[in-house]
């Protein structure tokens, strides 16, 4: 039997953390834009465990909200 850690956290406290591809899917994107996105630095917020990235999903929706438009040439003003 293992012991589990005790941790003052628990699971319930951490974000979903999405795969590229699942994130790309959730923001219906292709994977190659989200990939694109995230090397110049103007995706969402990720996460990297190791060699593998991983998006928190209200990361994502957060950068979905602050890229809102009335208007072709008019971004919504955040209003938080």
């Amino acid at each position: 039997m293992t012991k589990q850690r005790s941790d003052k956290r628990g699971d319930e406290d951490w974000p979903e953390l999405l795969s590229v591809t699942e994130a790309a899917k959730f923001l219906r994107l292709t994977r190659s834009t989200l990939d694109h996105y995230r090397c110049e630095g103007r995706g969402p917020i990720y996460r990297k465990h190791g060699a593998r990235v991983f998006y928190p999903k209200p990361d994502l929706i957060r950068w979905s909200e602050r890229n809102a438009y009335a208007s072709t040439s008019e971004k919504i003003r955040d209003t938080k």
